[in-house]
């Protein structure tokens, strides 16, 4: 491939003089863009997001119409819920993948939360999902 063709495609974001929007999915958060997804013609969504101050999460069960989504807690921590697997604790040094059109929510963030999301396609849509169905544990014998 030619020299050309690799320079409309190479991406650079560096932090000095990067800025953070409160337009993003979750307005409990602010969101820096890496230019993935211009550099990837929308095939890929990559984004630093961290916890605005004063802001909680509601706690509101969605899932997203995502082939992949995976997140890197930089500094922080989180507590997720999943259906079927229950609550997970997230902090710093933690990486998810969140399988496709999983139901989730978040239920608390520290004030301090940073985390830098992947997410493909790089234009997708969430809706709102009603609290999963309680998953029954099985019934447990006494070996009294």
């Amino acid at each position: 491939m030619p020299a050309r063709a690799y320079r409309k495609r190479f991406s650079v974001s560096h932090r000095k003089g990067a800025r953070f929007s409160r337009r993003g999915l979750r307005g409990y958060f602010e969101y820096r863009d890496l230019g993935i997804q211009r550099a990837t013609r929308g095939k890929v969504v990559a984004h630093v997001i961290r916890a605005r101050p004063g802001r909680a999460p509601h706690g509101e069960w969605h899932w997203h119409d995502v082939d992949v989504q995976f997140v890197y807690v930089l500094k922080g921590s989180a507590v997720f819920e999943y259906e079927g697997i229950g609550r997970v604790h997230m902090q710093a040094g933690t990486c998810f993948y969140q399988p496709p059109r999983i139901r989730h929510r978040e239920i608390r963030h520290s004030r301090d939360l940073t985390m830098i999301e992947f997410v493909s396609p790089a234009r997708f849509r969430t809706y709102s999902a009603e609290k999963p169905a309680a998953r029954r544990s099985p019934a447990r014998r006494s070996r009294g």
